[in-house]
């Protein structure tokens, strides 16, 4: 347990570290952006650097968040936050084409910030590791389905089979908030206490 610990705290120590690096490399694109009158193709490239550093930014923000939950660190701030608001934004986040949302919401008291990123990481791991083009979202008040979950897909979706870093992270943090996240045939259920 306590190399675990230690682990999980040089991991975020890690992402700490990281952030400076990476925030200059982000900050410096944005300049380039704004200020200047880029030729074809340094003006895709420097964009291109831009969303890639906004990605790992992202996923440095998972992995520390996954290393204060192992660690026992993690202290959410819970605020109100509503459950179709959280299908929407996915939805928004990841093409009206390829989600469509239906239901009735519920107010929740949630990690508004890790929750939001966690239910668009769930729903776009069931449409890469399932190959799929599309799925459905139904909100029924507190609970989120996702469907269809591809069988060769819901071991990576509930965060068993590591494949997928959204995915695995946004299980830990919802189970953490009194939620759960299952599969039943081809249906990704996200509860919510």
């Amino acid at each position: 347990m306590q190399n675990d610990t230690y682990f999980a705290k040089l991991v975020s120590l890690g992402c700490h570290d990281v952030r400076t690096p990476l925030a200059t490399v982000h900050g410096f694109t944005k300049t380039l952006e704004r200020g200047s009158d880029l030729a074809p193709p340094a003006d895709r490239y420097v964009e291109m650097i831009g969303k890639a550093s906004a990605e790992m930014a992202e996923l440095l923000d998972e992995l520390s968040l996954a290393a204060r939950i192992e660690s026992g660190s993690y202290e959410p701030a819970l605020r109100d936050a509503d459950t179709l608001a959280l299908a929407e934004a996915a939805r928004e986040r990841l093409g009206e084409d390829r989600v469509s949302v239906s239901g009735e919401g519920a107010v929740i008291a949630t990690d508004v910030e890790a929750v939001d990123r966690g239910v668009s990481a769930l729903i776009q791991a069931a449409l890469r590791h399932g190959g799929l083009t599309e799925v459905s979202v139904a909100v029924r008040g507190p609970v989120i389905e996702v469907a269809p979950v591809t069988a060769a897909s819901s071991a990576v979706v509930l965060g068993r089979e590591l494949r997928d870093l959204g995915a695995a992270v946004a299980v830990r943090v919802i189970e953490r908030l009194g939620g759960a996240v299952t599969v039943d045939g081809d249906t990704l259920t996200i509860s919510f206490p």
